[in-house]
């Protein structure tokens, strides 16, 4: 739909419908809270909540047949899960009309290496062109045949969550055997669940778009708060779904700090709310709506440092023929997909936070937060020792994530990990 307000410089998908609900990152983190305890406890909140779960979904043949026999704990290469943040608004709660269709609006692939030391979490813009195979709409029967360029977040509505699997495989060249997709929902219910999460605002945020404004400073975020600075990108740096997305991975990696350090993995009654808000508001794909898969989770995930928890935006560039899109930066991504494909264990550089987010001036530098089991984080550095790659490096083929070294990913990558204290830049 055309944007009346869309401004004339590259804003990269600003709209003015006010959708685009950025659950996701929530989500993500929601669902590791719930991971980081003993199996037994997860298999127990699990089985409860998958009995009331939402339908599940079918990814494509091969991406069943792996979820089906491999152990989520020991997939070679190590495991891909594709979670989808959709945009639609029929049934939400502060929803006053029904938008036809949905979108992807927010798309995070999680890498978790194979001995269990590092989860990387990559983010999609929206509004990247990328090719989109033939795909069939599993509501409608209609069958949209393959783009060699589309607007990544049209593969939800062209063909459900298989669709968007199928689309981010090819982009990355990576399986992906599980997946899910949330609504919006399911933010409110999970923040609550916590009792907010604190963020800090480096300078304040008004945005009338979303009702946010919040002075410079820290605030502690549940409800609709949440949710409203989650959606935020007229209030953060340009503008832009970039800007959107580094300001997401400051909640995100703040929410992360919050369930490892101060008990909540430890109080049954948070754990049992967390996962009854993320599982009774999302669709799963069938081979991840299993009890014996959440709990392989709990497994890979358990004593995880979030030193050792990534938060990337997959490399782009400006889109020459459309100032509000952006393209792949086919070098930078090249180095990227061969890390992730590769297992190879990786690091960002110094001063790689994305163009909506900053080092909090409180931080006293990287943070190296351990979780809450007492386990000796296996890497107390989220930053990139000396020698960091430039935008043009390869990443090396033969790595692995079971030696204490890592490899520094091209300088040009933004993101943080989540034991980094950042702070959103506001507007």
């Amino acid at each position: 739909m055309p944007d009346a307000t869309r401004r004339p410089f590259a804003a990269h998908g600003k709209q003015a419908r006010r959708r685009g609900w950025t659950t996701l990152v929530t989500v993500v983190a929601s669902a590791l809270a719930v991971v980081l305890v003993s199996g037994t406890s997860v298999a127990a909140i699990a089985g409860a909540q998958l009995a009331t779960a939402p339908q599940t979904v079918q990814l494509s043949t091969d991406d069943q047949s792996t979820a089906k026999t491999a152990d989520i704990t020991a997939i070679k290469g190590g495991a891909n899960i594709l979670l989808i943040g959709s945009d639609t608004r029929v049934g939400q709660f502060d929803s006053d009309e029904d938008v036809e269709g949905a979108r992807n609006d927010v798309t995070m692939l999680i890498h978790i290496s194979e001995d269990h030391q590092q989860l990387t979490a990559v983010s999609f813009p929206r509004d990247l062109m990328v090719p989109i195979p033939a795909c069939t709409n599993p509501a409608s029967g209609t069958t949209y045949p393959a783009s060699t360029s589309a607007m990544f977040n049209t593969a939800l509505g062209n063909g459900g969550v298989s669709c968007v699997v199928d689309t981010v495989e090819n982009l990355t060249g990576l399986s992906i055997p599980y997946a899910g997709l949330i609504t919006f929902d399911g933010v409110i219910e999970m923040s609550n669940a916590l009792g907010g999460v604190d963020v800090c605002v480096a300078e304040p945020i008004d945005d009338t778009f979303t009702g946010l404004h919040l002075t410079a400073g820290s605030h502690n975020l549940e409800g609709s708060d949440a949710l409203a600075f989650l959606r935020t990108r007229h209030g953060v740096g340009d503008g832009s779904d970039l800007a959107r997305i580094s300001s997401q991975q400051v909640f995100l990696s703040a929410l992360l700090r919050k369930v490892t350090s101060d008990g909540t993995l430890s109080n049954p009654i948070t754990l049992y709310k967390l996962a009854g808000a993320a599982l009774s508001n999302m669709t799963l794909s069938d081979g991840l709506a299993q009890t014996r898969t959440l709990v392989g989770l709990a497994s890979a995930l358990r004593g995880m440092s979030t030193a050792n928890m990534l938060f990337v935006q997959y490399p782009v560039a400006d889109d020459p023929d459309d100032s509000a899109r952006v393209i792949v930066d086919q070098e930078t991504a090249h180095t990227l997909n061969v890390a992730l494909q590769n297992d190879v264990k990786s690091s960002l550089s110094d001063s790689s936070t994305g163009r909506a987010s900053e080092e909090s001036p409180t931080a006293g530098g990287t943070a190296t937060t351990a979780p809450s089991t007492g386990t000796t984080p296996s890497d107390t550095s989220s930053s990139a020792s000396s020698g960091a790659s430039s935008g043009t490096s390869s990443a090396p083929s033969s790595s692995a994530t079971s030696t204490a070294t890592s490899t520094p990913l091209p300088s040009s990558i933004t993101g943080q990990s989540a034991s980094e204290q950042t702070c959103s830049v506001g507007n």
